[in-house]
């Protein structure tokens, strides 16, 4: 694999600063896409330069994985790209159950080398911390399958500064997943305490949803089981909406300087904050992976950055 890219904590591997989420992909809680165009949407990815993509069990009980191993079984592609997945949160019957028991796991991580049609995965997260299993047994799970080869490197999701360093006293921790947008900075000062210490840092949740693309300008409802309610509700619903729609009235004469949308702008901002070594962003279309990846091809200017850091500070405050 080619060594362009971001260095990706202490892993060995670099990275492209954008990475491939497929929450949306795996069909369940998102915009419904045929097959194929989810498929090619992850092809896409790889052909604009994308080397990273971030999948989980989780995303429609192991159907994000199925469908990536499918498209890199079809272009051969898998040795040009990175595989991050997850184990520790299973999705049954519409519900999201987290089981870190060690035999959990192992099967987990059996059942998603199978879907994704590989021997090994690069990067195994933790996806959430399951309150009543001890991280010594989850992580000694994943330090067994490390030893065995099935996966290259450990992390988490969504844990905190205490739990990395518990987990830490069982393995080598590596990389940390967080939430982390221009409207979600809750995760900030723990992004930047990571990677200081060499842990790989990865932003989801980079376009909050979808807002910050632009595609949604009036507070709209959406079903319980809409990921954009359940999981964004707050983003989605007043009075955040609205000053999240101010947000977007700043970035757009920055967006319309480069020529480029508000999404590429969005992820710009990210791509712009040293401690973030890629941010992830969800697309079920071809073109609105293109249209991501674009991100890639330009930078804010520093006084740009300012502008949108001032505009996120006072106008999300």
């Amino acid at each position: 694999m080619s060594e362009k890219g971001v260095r990706f904590g202490q892993t060995g591997m670099r990275v492209s600063p954008l990475t491939l989420g497929t929450w949306g992909i795996g069909g369940s809680g998102w915009d419904a896409y045929a097959d194929e165009v989810r498929v090619d949407a992850i092809r896409a990815a790889v052909e604009c330069g994308i080397n990273l993509i971030d999948t989980a069990p989780a995303y429609n009980a192991g159907e994000a994985e199925r469908y990536i191993g499918r498209a890199l079984e079809q272009t051969g592609l898998r040795e040009k790209v990175r595989i991050v997945t997850k184990c520790g949160n299973r999705f049954i019957n519409g519900q999201y159950i987290r089981n870190g028991r060690a035999e959990n796991i192992f099967e987990e991580c059996e059942e998603s080398l199978k879907n994704l049609k590989t021997d090994h995965i690069d990067v195994m997260l933790v996806h959430w911390p399951d309150p009543n299993i001890p991280l010594s047994e989850t992580f000694g799970a994943l330090k067994e399958l490390k030893e065995q080869g099935k996966i290259l490197h450990i992390g988490a999701s969504n844990f905190t500064k205490e739990q990395i360093l518990e987990a830490g006293r069982t393995v080598r921790f590596e990389v940390l997943q967080l939430q982390y947008s221009m409207v979600n900075r809750d995760n900030e000062e723990l992004l930047k305490w990571a990677h200081a210490e060499g842990i790989g840092t990865m932003a989801y949740g980079a376009l909050a949803g979808g807002l910050l693309t632009g595609r949604y300008r009036s507070v709209q409802n959406y079903e319980a089981g809409d990921n954009r309610n359940r999981f964004y509700g707050r983003f989605f619903s007043e009075p955040n909406f609205t000053k999240i729609m101010r947000l977007l009235e700043v970035m757009q004469p920055i967006a319309d300087g480069h020529g480029a949308s508000l999404a590429e702008t969005a992820l710009n901002w990210i791509r712009r904050k040293d401690f973030v070594d890629t941010c992830i962003a969800g697309a079920q279309k071809r073109e609105r992976v293109e249209g991501n990846a674009k991100c890639l091809q330009w930078e804010l200017t520093a006084a740009e950055q300012r502008q949108l850091d001032d505009a996120v500070g006072t106008v999300l405050q």
